[in-house]
């Protein structure tokens, strides 16, 4: 049984994690400020800006003991506007460098991490390259926190220039819902802009979760990030009509399925075997 270390398990997508790894086996110590509603696995509570505290739960809490397998890293501010752009960024960034820090000293070789799809460019009022969206143009940060989600990609790499047996997995996560999110989504199409501002895109948080377990089962080594969306849009309109009135201009890149995520996924398909399981239409 592989024992997984989760920061931010208490948040949205977090719950969603935990309560994945430990249905398929895993055994799961959560670290995060603030204890889940539900108690799916132990929790301890730790700031993730102390690096001592980081490193002590790495190493070994009392009875919760290491040495553990992997980290998956999503504890965070989750997105930029809920707080200035300096406590967004002060808090996000260094809480990754003591993650990541921590867990190579801990000689922990899996690290899994929440990325953030807004380093493609949300919201999008600079036209993305093309449409789908994938992993091959740079990342073009427009806030403090996407700023601070790919500096947390570029110390990935770094972390892996410097240890060629270390893998960490950066997820570009889109908008992350739950079953009860859903009854908002047939409005969507009364307005396509309403939703432009990531390509109508969202990831249903047990897929999310998904993608976090095939994280920790890739067997390469280095850094990846990966654009995770599901496989379908907010929107029950067709791509062609919606991409026609809300960005004319902007070429397309291979052809566009009638209702597919315009946030590609094929990456992670590739490489992590990741299969979206979940569609908001099966819930409206």
């Amino acid at each position: 049984m592989a024992k997984v270390l989760v920061t931010g398990g208490s948040g949205k997508l977090g719950r969603a994690v935990l309560k994945d790894l430990v249905a398929n086996g895993y055994e799961v110590l959560n670290i995060d400020q603030t204890l889940p509603r539900d108690a799916i696995c132990p929790s301890v509570r730790i700031d993730l800006a102390d690096f001592g505290q980081v490193l002590e739960a790495m190493l070994g809490v009392d009875e919760h003991k290491g040495p553990f397998d992997a980290v998956v890293h999503l504890a965070a501010i989750p997105a930029p506007g809920q707080f200035s752009n300096s406590r967004t960024f002060k808090n996000n960034v260094p809480s990754s460098y003591n993650v990541f820090e921590a867990a190579r000293q801990a000689g922990i070789k899996n690290v899994v991490f929440a990325s953030s799809e807004t380093v493609l460019g949300l919201p999008f009022d600079n036209p993305p390259p093309y449409i789908p969206v994938d992993e091959e143009y740079f990342p073009r940060p427009e806030t403090a926190y996407s700023l601070g989600k790919l500096l947390d990609e570029q110390m990935a790499a770094q972390f892996c220039r410097w240890d060629a047996s270390l893998k960490m997995v950066g997820l570009r996560f889109s908008n992350v819902m739950d079953v009860e999110d859903y009854k908002a989504f047939p409005s969507f199409d009364n307005d396509p802009r309403k939703r432009k501002w990531n390509l109508w895109g969202y990831i249903d948080a047990r897929d999310g979760a998904q993608a976090v377990r095939r994280g920790i089962e890739a067997e390469f080594k280095g850094f990846e990030a990966f654009i995770i969306a599901n496989a379908d849009t907010v929107m029950r309109r067709d791509n062609k009509s919606l991409v026609a009135e809300v960005f004319p201009n902007v070429p397309i890149k291979g052809s566009l399925s009638p209702n597919g995520t315009l946030l590609s996924i094929d990456k992670a398909k590739r490489l992590l075997d990741y299969n979206p399981q979940h569609s908001w239409k099966n819930h409206v």
